[in-house]
């Protein structure tokens, strides 16, 4: 028996477990995917900086891969974000995900042809208003999570932005393990979407390197860099970080071209010297590389498990006594 039958996320994805993958660029690609959705939840590919001929060709890799519902990760302050959003909408993309600002005036455009709409939100308030738009469900992301951070942390969050909208919200941001899913339900979400734990995947296309730095990690390893840049990002520290972070005091100019295609180089080429290593505070709670079916199948066991040893069940009695 599957225990999200009933879940509001699900329903509205069409998927069997509410477990979504960040749109992480180079690292959401086809084949990582579309393992997730062929292992129930939901893959997301990740368009980031792709030209919108790269991502018809990814969309049609991905549906090569799963008949299941997949979505793909739209990031509104891309100057080609029009261009991708009409990829997205002539190949039928069953689920889009907006993030970096406020898509409100795409959702139409998109509801029209059925498409199902997420927003990433880093407040309630933004929340509410494209609640209002017509968004079908929120991901409040809190600022534990890997690559772009907002201020405010999910444990604070996602009761704030349960409490304001009626749309099922989901939780994402230092969730690596069933007891960050578990947390994010009692907390009100309805689905999780993780990111670093899916790099740490078998089937992530992630160079090794990569895989390894977040096994090794440390609850403190990832560091913001880009906040006197006005765009932070989370990262594995590492002597290039130690760099950018005091270029950002004295050269901010070559701070910003240092990290342009730092991702590329970590994703493709695992370069420690040039590269910069994406991923959450949770990259510290990661300490193997598994398949994404073994992952999934494991939340699946240890959550009933992790209800039944909640210190309090069974011990409140009526009346106070």
């Amino acid at each position: 028996m599957n225990p999200f039958a009933n879940n509001p996320v699900c329903t509205l994805l069409g998927i069997a477990t509410p477990f979504l993958e960040g749109g992480m660029a180079w690292v959401g690609t086809p084949f990582l995917a579309a393992a997730i959705s062929n292992a129930g939840g939901l893959g997301t590919l990740g368009a980031g900086g792709l030209a919108p001929k790269e991502l018809e060709q990814h969309v049609q890799q991905l549906r090569a891969r799963t008949t299941r519902p997949f979505a793909v990760n739209l990031m509104l302050l891309n100057p080609q974000v029009e261009e991708q959003l009409e990829v997205c909408l002539q190949e039928q993309v069953p689920v889009i995900i907006f993030g970096a600002g406020n898509p409100g005036k795409l959702l139409e455009r998109c509801h029209q042809r059925g498409i199902i709409t997420l927003a990433v939100v880093a407040s309630e308030n933004l929340g509410l208003r494209l609640e209002q738009q017509g968004i079908h469900a929120l991901i409040g992301e809190g600022m534990e999570c890997g690559g772009h951070v907002g201020k405010v942390t999910t444990m604070t969050l996602i009761p704030a932005l349960v409490d304001k909208v009626r749309v099922p919200v989901i939780a994402a941001g230092g969730i690596a393990d069933a007891r960050g899913i578990l947390a994010a339900f009692c907390l009100g979400a309805s689905g999780v979407q993780m990111g670093t734990r899916w790099i740490a995947t078998a089937e992530c296309e992630a160079h090794p390197h990569y895989k390894q730095r977040i096994v090794q990690a440390g609850i403190r390893d990832a560091v913001l860099t880009g906040e006197k840049l006005g765009h932070p990002a989370r990262v594995l520290k590492n002597a290039y970080t130690r760099k950018i972070l005091a270029l950002e005091q004295s050269d901010p100019e070559q701070a910003e071209r240092l990290l342009m295609g730092s991702l590329r180089k970590a994703f493709q080429q695992g370069d420690v010297q040039q590269g910069l290593f994406m991923a959450g505070q949770c990259a510290g709670l990661i300490h193997a590389v598994q398949p994404v079916s073994e992952l999934i199948a494991e939340w699946m066991h240890s959550l009933p498990r992790l209800v039944e040893s909640l210190p309090f069940r069974g011990n409140t009695k009526q009346g106070g006594e």
